[in-house]
């Protein structure tokens, strides 16, 4: 996620702000322009004006603190691009419900922004009900378990994700090393882009070479998986566990890291930030100047490049402050070319390109 400022103050300000905190400008994101915009209150009925003097309106969804997102006037639409998908969304009566499914809402729509950007394909399941995406957040009931997931476009989310403690119980019963929202979403939408962009394409010969035969029963993967004693064996070959299991959730994990990857780079790439560690003579692969932005490079050893420096420093400090590793994997050399497939497809779409990688 790149750094954002108040076009009117030109101070910081997060993508999730709807007012600028230094000069209480109201904000808006533009999923057009992909950017925060500023505005000027102007009664609740009035339009948005930027600074071109186009109008716009707020997604609905921001009475419930959900969304700063913003639709044109000229639209007919209440909802925006990122809520415009949501077929159900938990009852937001519930105090608890509701703040659960605001941490969702912020993370999904931190995914839509990296969808946005590569130009990525997707339409909601209300316009394609075949091969649209939607999302579904729901709290499990006495006699209704919720399972996260992904099936034929649809994303189930748990909305007991989104508190700190469930998440924490589920992590250590999994036996996990990572698990956030946000790392659910971008599991998650690694199936539907794997529907999209790899099934039946000129993609998938090369696809099966790399990840395996994605036809082999899914299930009995999982079954085979869950019966697994806990062991290492799966490190040479898979950038986690989980994504041992089958070809399909192989493909999910690794691009749920590449999306890890190259949003945080984007970050670094924001702060201008550069590695220069004080290690003595001898290590000059662990300096690097973040001078990139991940999202449009072409070149994946560039990215790799400046990965690795960034993920060590990015490490170090959170043990500074008694945390865990904010990235505890290793991208070996069989984990390396999975990433670079996904990436050559990604950038092959962003591109305009069709050809397999």
């Amino acid at each position: 996620m790149k750094l954002f400022q108040c076009k009117h103050c030109l101070k910081p300000a997060y993508f999730e702000n709807t007012k600028c905190s230094h000069c209480g400008t109201l904000l808006g994101f533009d999923p057009e322009k992909l950017d925060l915009m500023a505005f000027f209150e102007q009664g609740n009925d009035a339009p948005l004006i930027d600074a071109a003097g186009n109008p716009f309106r707020y997604c609905l969804n921001r009475q419930h603190e959900g969304c700063n997102w913003l639709i044109p006037m000229a639209s007919t639409d209440r909802y925006c691009k990122a809520c415009v998908l949501n077929q159900i969304i938990p009852d937001l009566s519930n105090p608890a419900y509701k703040k659960r499914w605001q941490t969702i809402e912020n993370a999904k729509h931190r995914l839509l922004y990296a969808i946005l950007r590569w130009n990525l394909p997707f339409v909601s399941k209300a316009r394609n009900p075949e091969t649209g995406l939607g999302f579904e957040f729901k709290a499990a009931q006495e006699n209704e378990a919720v399972m996260t997931g992904h099936a034929s476009g649809t994303i189930t989310m748990n909305i007991a994700e989104a508190d700190d403690v469930e998440r924490a119980m589920a992590k250590k019963q999994m036996d996990e090393v990572y698990r956030t929202v946000l790392g659910h979403f971008r599991h998650e939408i690694g199936h539907y882009y794997w529907d999209i962009l790899i099934a039946g394409s000129t993609h998938l010969p090369v696809f099966r070479e790399i990840f395996g035969d994605e036809r082999a029963s899914y299930q009995q993967a999982l079954e085979k998986h869950y019966q697994k004693s806990a062991n290492r064996e799966w490190e040479e070959k898979y950038i986690s566990a989980y994504a041992s299991a089958h070809p399909w959730e192989d493909w999910a994990e690794t691009w749920a890291h590449y999306l890890h990857i190259v949003d945080t780079l984007e970050t670094a790439f924001s702060f201008g930030l550069t590695m220069n560690p004080r290690l003595g003579t001898g290590m000059p692969y662990m300096s690097s100047s973040i001078d990139t932005d991940a999202y449009e490079c072409p070149d994946f050893e560039q990215i790799m490049d400046q990965w690795i420096p960034l993920s060590l420093a990015l490490n170090s400090v959170n043990r500074s402050m008694g945390l865990q590793d904010i990235y505890p994997f290793v991208i070996s050399s069989k984990v390396k070319s999975k990433l670079i497939f996904v990436h050559q497809v990604i950038q092959g779409v962003s591109r305009g390109f069709s050809s397999s990688p």
